[in-house]
Formats: C-alpha cells, structure tokens, sequence
C-alpha cells in the first residue's frame, strides 16, 4: 500500500504565535515532527505544506522536504489537499505539525483500519487516546471524541463529552489525537465542502465529515504524547522527553 505523509505546517497560531519553531530541547516543533515521520519508516514520502518561508527553510536546511501552498486556509486538511490533488496514493495521512512525538505503533494501529476485515468501507480514520485526568478532560484545549460500538466517532468537543449525569459509572473520556488517514477521494470531498456549523462552532475540522454523513474510523492507541498548543505545552514536551529518555 503506498502511503504519503503530509504535515500541514501554518506560521500563525492564536494561543502561541511561531509554535511550530519554538524549540523543544535544540530543535525546532515542526523539526521534531518531520523526523519523528520519517523515523516510523511506514510513508513512501513525508511532506511538510507550509504557508512560510521560515517553516520551508527550516525543514530544508536539515535535508528535509517542504512545499509552500499557494492559498490561505482554514484547516491543515484543506491545505493538504492541494498538494494531494497531483499525487497518487492509497492513503494520505496528515500529521498535525504540533505533534512533535509521532510513533510508529499508533500510526501502524491507524493504517490497518484500511486493510482490517472492513477496510473498503474505511474512508477516514484517526487516533484516539484514554483521558483520566479531570483537568485534562475539562481543558478545551483537549479535543474529545464520543464513540460508537463500533468505534466510529459520534461527536468531537472541546467540552466534556459525555456529560457525567451519572456519578456512578465508570465513563470512558477520549482525547483525539491530531493524526487522520484518508482515501485520496474522501480528502478531495473534504476539502470542496464549505466549513460546517460544527466545525466552525467548536474549531475541530474533522466535524465536517461527520455533518456530511461521512464516518469516521478511530483506533483506540496508548499514544502519550505531547500536542503542542500553548508555551506550557513545550514544558510539558521537554519533561517528557526526559522521562522517556528521548532525544
């Protein structure tokens, strides 16, 4: 199966302008990206799409590969999409550029929802991970996914999904993890759709699949990384890193 990685990279960021340049430990968050990708050895090619000059140079200059989109966009997946469109592939996956800590385990756990006892009718998948912690549950800054039985995703919010009426169960909280996987057509659809009312309510792009009908796949992984969202965030990187003995 030919698989491309495309990691959608824009300079500017509300909560923490220049993230994807701020260093974690020497080098560089969308740096750390890019290699963690082509570390899990599963892409026939990995691409950085950027709007800046200074992200495409950083990426090059350490012998990396960067393209520049031509248009301004309200999503890292319609940014991917452009370079997309002239490239064949079974599978695109985008990479979110502030997920500096990407591993091969998760990613593998995503791509066999495309190749699995159903995996024709797999046309847009992405990761899940356990919340416990009640702050992080309660942080809207941590996108969480309700799922169906059959692990399909049924809503993604920045709120607390589902809502704790009942105190006495034990209630299972997701957080999304900024990694999708799509068949070239269900990305094209995407991105010649409007931005939805959802989407546009909760800031979460992967809601415009789910208002058009589109289902969305979710493997349930052990990923404990690091989404790079906030300066606090890059604290947080580096004690990881120390922890895990990361480099």
């Amino acid at each position: 199966m030919k698989i491309i990685a495309l990691i959608p990279a824009r300079l500017g960021a509300t909560r923490f302008p220049s993230k994807l340049l701020a260093p974690i430990k020497g080098k560089s968050v969308i740096r750390r990206t890019y290699e963690s990708a082509v570390n899990t050895g599963l892409f026939t090619e990995v691409i950085v799409v950027t709007d800046s000059e200074e992200i495409q140079r950083e990426i090059e200059q350490h012998g990396g590969k960067a393209v520049r989109s031509k248009r301004e966009y309200e999503s890292g997946t319609d940014r991917i999409a452009e370079v997309a469109a002239f490239m064949d592939a079974d599978v695109f996956v985008n990479v979110q550029g502030d997920e500096p800590f990407v591993q091969k385990q998760p990613l593998e756990e995503l791509l066999q929802l495309f190749s699995g006892a159903d995996g024709h009718t797999v046309q847009v998948a992405s990761l899940v991970q356990k919340l416990v912690d009640p702050e992080l549950i309660e942080d809207p800054n941590f996108v969480k996914v309700a799922l169906a039985l059959n692990n399909d995703a049924i809503f993604f919010s920045r709120s607390v999904i589902p809502y704790p009426r009942n105190k006495s169960i034990e209630i299972p909280y997701y957080e999304h993890i900024g990694v999708y996987a799509f068949r070239k057509q269900a990305l094209m659809n995407f991105t010649r759709w409007p931005m939805t009312p959802l989407e546009a309510a909760e800031k979460v792009e992967c809601l415009r699949f789910l208002e058009h009908g589109v289902p969305m796949r979710m493997a349930i992984t052990t990923y404990m990384g690091v989404e790079i969202d906030t300066p606090e965030d890059v604290v947080r990187a580096e004690k990881l890193m120390e922890e895990k003995g990361w480099v």
